[in-house]
């Protein structure tokens, strides 16, 4: 029963940074790209989808998809250690609706 949530798991983290890097610098082509600018590059890019999304509310890219702010309820869990009940504050999360480009090449 735990076996495919383990395999989710060592799928969704196949791709580091590093990885990343160098595939975006092998899709540019130019020999002149460095390692160190192609991150900087990515940085920047992630701190500016961050910074719209907090200003916002939403970030949308065309063909890839949209990042939204999205408000959780206070609600009611439980501590899986003791199994006593405890209360969850409200908190606001990231949700993310890909465009329709996105969701058919899956």
């Amino acid at each position: 029963m735990h076996a495919p949530v383990q395999q989710y798991r060592e799928e969704a983290t196949k791709v580091t940074k590093d990885e990343l890097i160098n595939s975006v610098i092998k899709s540019c082509k130019d020999p002149n790209l460095s390692k160190r600018l192609t991150g900087d590059v990515l940085d920047s890019v992630f701190e500016n989808i961050s910074k719209a999304i907090k200003k916002e509310k939403r970030f949308a890219y065309p063909s890839f998809g949209t990042f939204t702010v999205r408000n959780r309820k206070a609600r009611k869990g439980r501590n899986p250690q003791t199994g006593e009940e405890i209360k969850i504050k409200a908190s606001k999360t990231v949700g993310f609706k890909p465009a329709p480009t996105l969701k058919n090449s899956l």
